[in-house]
C-alpha cells in the first residue's frame, strides 16, 4: 500500500460478495481494502476507525440498514472526507433515492462490471458523484417530487444569484462542466467557482447532493423523464471535466 492508494470499506451483509469485491479491490493497483462490515453498526465503526476513501455500502442488512449508515456518517464532520457508494441489487428502487437524500455520491448496481465498479470508486474518491446511467433518467423523475411526509426542505435557495442558479438549473439536468461553460459562455475557472460557492452554501457534500437541493426547493420539477445527456453504457458522472 502506498500513501496514495483509495483507501476501500466493503460493507455487505452477503459475505460471499464481501470476498469477491475486497478481491477485486485488492488486485486492482492503487486500491487497498480497508476492512469488511456485515452491517450498519459495524461499518459505522470502522468507518471512525479506519477513514476509508469510500465505503461500499449495500442497502439491505440486517440491524442498522445501509440507508441509515449512510446518514450518520455522511453527517458526522470526524468522517467528512469519508464517500459513500451505494450498492443495490434493482434498477429501480425508492431507497436509492432514500441514500441520495442521506448523502451518498452515488449507487452503482451490484452486477455491474468489475472494471466500471473500479472507475467508480475513483470517480468517488475524487470527489465527483456518480449514478448509474440506467437508473438515473428514471429514478429523479419518478421520486424527487416524492417528499417524504412531514419533512420539509432542509435548505433553501435563499442567497443564491442569479448566476448560480442557472449553473445549478444546469447540474440538476445532468450537463457536465464542460457542457455548463459552453450553455453559459463561461469559462471553465468561472464554471468551477460558481459550483464551488453552490456546494459552500448549500452545504452539499458533491454533485449528487446539488441536484436533489435543485429538486427538493422546486428549482427543477420533475415532471416526467427529463432529458439526460450521455446515453451511452457505463457510469453517468456528474462533474465532468
Amino acid at each position: 500500500m502506498t500513501g496514495d492508494d483509495i483507501r476501500v470499506l466493503i460493507a455487505d451483509d452477503q459475505a460471499m460478495l464481501r470476498g469477491s469485491f475486497r478481491a477485486l479491490i485488492e488486485h486492482s493497483p492503487g486500491m487497498t481494502a480497508v476492512g469488511e462490515a456485515a452491517d450498519g453498526d459495524q461499518a459505522i465503526a470502522l468507518a471512525h476507525r479506519e477513514r476509508p476513501d469510500v465505503i461500499l455500502m449495500d442497502v439491505r442488512m440486517p440491524g442498522l440498514d445501509g440507508i441509515e449508515a449512510t446518514r450518520r456518517i455522511c453527517a458526522d464532520p470526524v468522517l467528512s472526507g469519508v464517500r459513500v457508494l451505494i450498492l443495490t441489487t434493482f434498477d429501480l428502487d425508492e431507497y436509492v433515492y432514500a441514500s441520495l437524500r442521506a448523502g451518498a455520491s452515488g449507487f452503482l448496481l451490484k452486477d455491474t462490471p468489475p472494471s466500471e465498479v473500479l472507475a467508480a470508486v475513483c470517480v468517488v474518491a475524487a470527489g465527483d458523484s456518480l449514478l448509474a446511467p440506467s437508473v438515473t433518467r428514471r429514478l429523479i423523475a419518478e421520486f424527487a417530487s416524492r417528499p417524504e411526509p412531514g419533512r420539509q426542505p432542509a435548505r433553501s435557495l435563499q442567497g443564491i444569484t442569479e448566476r448560480e442558479l442557472e449553473v445549478l438549473t444546469l447540474i440538476a439536468r445532468g450537463l457536465s462542466n464542460t457542457e455548463i461553460t459552453q450553455h453559459l459562455h463561461l469559462s471553465m475557472a468561472t464554471t468551477k467557482t460558481h459550483i464551488g460557492r453552490l456546494l459552500a452554501k448549500l452545504r452539499a457534500r458533491d454533485r449528487a447532493q446539488l441536484v436533489m437541493v435543485a429538486y427538493e426547493t422546486g428549482l427543477v420539477e420533475a415532471t416526467g423523464a427529463p432529458t439526460w445527456p450521455g446515453t451511452g453504457p457505463g457510469p453517468e458522472r456528474w462533474s465532468q471535466r
